[in-house]
């Protein structure tokens, strides 16, 4: 059975800094990739950032360039996310999901592909 856990959201001021994990167990494709995705109220869903376990290769969409940094622990199969500088429009429920390499697409809003999924964490910035 597939799980991903989310963990480390909260309240953070504006400019302050957050760190994401996601904990996956159960997935045991050599090749995969994990994303991080957010969804705001009254908003769609939208790809924040991508690693893959390949090549390590990295996406980001263009709002959080600069300021967000995934990275990834394989010993511990966790993936972390590095949120910096956050602002107001970064709040929102933050999912990690994981999918095969081979059905990863990847656009400048959304990263396709993705078969499991964690319950989501809310991130909150906010004075």
């Amino acid at each position: 059975q597939v799980q991903l856990v989310e963990s480390g959201g909260g309240l953070v001021q504006p400019g302050g800094s957050l760190r994401l994990s996601c904990a996956v167990s159960g997935f045991t494709a050599d090749y995969y990739a994990i994303a991080w995705f957010r969804q705001a109220p009254g908003k769609e869903r939208e790809g924040v950032s991508c690693i893959t376990t390949s090549y390590g290769n990295t996406y980001y969409r263009d709002s959080v360039k600069g300021r967000f940094t995934i990275s990834r622990d394989n010993a511990n199969n966790t993936v972390y996310l590095q949120m910096n500088s956050l602002k107001p429009e970064d709040t929102a429920t933050y999912y990690c999901a994981t999918g095969l390499l081979s059905n990863l697409v990847v656009t400048t809003d959304y990263f396709y592909g993705m078969d499991y999924w964690g319950k989501g964490i809310l991130v909150t910035v906010s004075s």
